[in-house]
């Protein structure tokens, strides 16, 4: 079946596409040169094939015929994420859709921000009937800042109670991370908030069932305008091909995605214990909402396929963050499920272009008997501190009850000699709140000031596996313990 998916995608690709397509080489003397991608399938999720050639601007087209370039050049050490808050904002990023009227999300259903049942809660569902309302989570959060405003973008999961059976990806804006603007559907124009990037539609993808986001990677270069920068989303990819799991050793059932609300349990792709393969992707674009899939070297066009039979990964590989560590070095943190072991493990990749990766290994497993990290570690997010270069990695931890909170570890190169620094969580779950089932997806925000401030982003489940997105902060260099955010105060 693999050999016949990749010769029919072969020919599918050389029908479609009249040039090479691309492969971003990392030089550190010259922006790439061009290459020209046409007559293309005309879609707001266009796919790109990698191919031996270089390319600093590409022409795409999407839903609505109109053009965009994405232009990109070498990055280098200060030009990646590392510096995202001085990034320029779009100046049309106000504008919106009238057939996706934005609104400000609320936390009514919570009662008030600052009460002790919503504490620390930031983004709850969508209004009923829109992309988002059934489920919502994996939250990748950026901080970008110009000469004259301060604007947060929030990409993350959602899953609609009348199509129940697959998520989407989707973005909100905010000046200030707390409060939240989003759009009850699809974002067309330039600077609509709402859905963006729904399921890939070859039969032969990794990511026809569902889609999350896990990091976004900004490229820009002096060489280029501000507004020419490129995002670079990585995103998990779920299809339809059921793994058999046979370990019933564990006390929870194992299960990817995870499905915290089951509606009723009428879906098919999720919950009740069901394990589907899922494999890192990667997509480009201009916007932040108007996404180009890049085709990687394996089959169903994922950058890396799970190891063999008796590796650590071999039956799935999810939540790919990367972190640009310099030129040429980038490093992928993903998680996968040790049968051998019997726990979740978390392992590194690195890329000299970010599209071609060489898997390194297992890098943090399991932790003590009868800790909150017994059964290991999932959902890593994985950040360089900019005062002394040392690696933060905020994870989800799996105790042998399938309870998660969130652990932290750290490492002097970001490549080996994980450490916990203590024996419990940073951050918990309430006792009786809104997120008092539990707690993950952690995404760590590092803001530079008088004071060094650590936001920390996660997904909360309450009761009936109702979902939401909170905010806990740190202050200082100490990341040992965050507090759920109550409000501003004067």
């Amino acid at each position: 079946m693999k050999q016949l998916k990749e010769e029919i995608r072969k020919a599918h690709n050389q029908h479609k596409l009249l040039a090479p397509a691309m492969e971003i080489a990392m030089s550190t003397t010259i922006t790439n040169t061009i290459n020209t991608l046409s007559n293309k399938r005309i879609t707001n999720l266009t796919t790109l094939t990698i191919c031996p050639s270089s390319f600093s601007s590409l022409k795409l087209k999407n839903k609505n015929n109109s053009t965009f370039i994405l232009c990109c050049s070498k990055p280098t050490s200060g030009e990646v994420n590392a510096k995202d808050e001085n990034m320029a904002i779009d100046s049309n990023s106000h504008s919106r859709n009238e057939s996706n009227e934005a609104y400000v999300a609320s936390n009514e259903a919570f009662s008030c921000s600052n009460s002790a049942y919503s504490r620390g809660l930031v983004f709850a569902l969508g209004q009923k009937k829109s992309w988002d309302d059934l489920e919502i989570g994996s939250p990748v959060v950026k901080r970008y800042l110009s000469d004259d405003e301060e604007r947060w973008n929030m990409w993350y999961h959602g899953r609609s109670s009348t199509n129940s059976r697959i998520d989407s990806i989707g973005v909100a804006v905010s000046s200030n991370g707390v409060h939240w603007e989003r759009g009850a559907g699809q974002a067309i124009s330039r600077g609509d908030v709402g859905m963006v990037m729904s399921c890939g539609d070859d039969w032969w993808a990794f990511d026809t069932q569902s889609v999350r986001p896990s990091e976004i990677v900004i490229m820009s270069s002096s060489k280029v305008k501000a507004d020419s920068s490129v995002y670079w989303l990585y995103y998990t990819g779920f299809s339809s091909e059921q793994i058999e799991f046979l370990d019933n050793s564990l006390d929870f059932s194992l299960e990817n995605p995870e499905r915290v609300n089951n509606n009723g349990g009428d879906y098919e792709n999720g919950g009740n214990g069901k394990v589907f393969k899922s494999l890192p992707g990667l997509a480009m674009s201009q916007d932040g909402r108007h996404w180009a899939r890049i085709e990687g070297e394996h089959h169903s066009g994922a950058l890396l396929d799970v190891g063999s039979n008796g590796e650590w990964d071999s039956l799935f590989i999810a939540s790919p963050q990367v972190v640009f560590h310099g030129n040429a070095d980038l490093r992928m943190y993903y998680h996968s499920f040790d049968v051998e072991k019997g726990h979740f493990a978390v392992g590194i990749a690195r890329s000299r272009d970010g599209m071609k990766w060489l898997k390194l290994g297992k890098i943090l497993g399991g932790g003590s008997i009868g800790s909150f990290d017994e059964y290991g570690a999932v959902n890593a997010r994985v950040v360089r501190k900019q005062r002394d270069g040392k690696y933060m990695m905020v994870y989800e931890g799996v105790d042998a009850n399938g309870r998660k909170r969130v652990g932290i570890a750290v490492s002097p190169d970001g490549l080996k000699n994980w450490k916990r620094p203590q024996d419990g969580p940073v951050l918990e779950e309430s006792r009786d709140g809104w997120d008092s089932e539990g707690i993950g997806s952690p995404c760590l925000v590092q803001i530079n000031g008088d004071e060094e401030e650590w936001r920390l982003y996660y997904r909360g489940i309450g009761k009936e596996g109702r979902t939401g997105i909170g905010m806990a902060i740190s202050k200082g260099d100490d990341l040992t313990s965050f507090k759920k955010w109550t409000g501003f105060h004067m």
